[in-house]
């Protein structure tokens, strides 16, 4: 039911807003079209199928014409800030729940979760005193890129200690050629306060990892 009001939202304001699209003829048409795209992405990570279009798209015409607001300019990100990230906190900790019910998940006693999705010829496993060399391809639970080696095209190396503590745990499971998938929680990532851009405070951050080399 309420994935149908909202494509019904979607759909009055598709209708009855934008019936025609516009042209983007100069720079700034299209600065404007990519902030609008940037802002309801935005929206839509966080909010997800809770998303009100109708809600959202009053708002954003209410400051765009200057017009009476249901909050103040100063509120607002208040507002977003501790509804959104208690909601953030709420669907990251639902998504590892269920996660950890999925044949092959392994959860540790930390509550890292991680599955093998290739094992290698390998024997050499590393030590947290160790540097490693891996492909790696991170991303949120919605699916979202963060950081990615594999779409730079070069691995990194670094010292097995020196990364959020989900990686220092799960690496040492591996051996050289496995490939694993981590699902780490905010408290063995970034904790409460997140590292900043689309990694926010309790995020559970999903690793795609490949132990190419170990270091001693």
């Amino acid at each position: 039911m309420k994935k149908f009001i909202f494509s019904l939202a979607i759909l009055f304001a598709a209708t009855s807003i934008f019936a025609q699209k516009t042209e983007l003829k100069t720079a700034v048409d299209s600065l404007n079209y990519a902030h609008g795209m940037v802002a309801a992405a935005n929206a839509k990570r966080l909010l997800g199928t809770d998303l009100n279009a109708k809600l959202f798209l009053e708002a954003l015409n209410a400051v765009l014409k200057g017009e009476p607001t249901k909050f103040t300019a100063e509120s607002a990100p208040t507002i977003e800030q501790a509804i959104g990230a208690g909601m953030w906190k709420v669907n990251n900790a639902k998504y590892l729940e269920e996660n950890k019910k999925r044949p092959g998940v392994i959860t540790t006693a930390s509550g890292l979760q991680y599955e093998v999705m290739k094992r290698g010829t390998g024997t050499v496993s590393p030590l947290a005193t160790d540097k490693v060399e891996v492909h790696y391809h991170g991303t949120m639970i919605d699916g979202f890129i963060f950081d990615s080696s594999v779409n730079r095209g070069k691995s990194i190396t670094f010292p097995l200690n020196g990364v959020i503590p989900g990686w220092t745990e799960g690496l040492q499971y591996m051996k050289e050629g496995d490939k694993f998938k981590f699902f780490i929680p905010y408290n063995l990532a970034y904790g409460e306060k997140g590292r900043g851009g689309p990694i926010k405070g309790y995020s559970t951050l999903m690793f795609e990892v490949e132990l190419i080399k170990v270091n001693p």
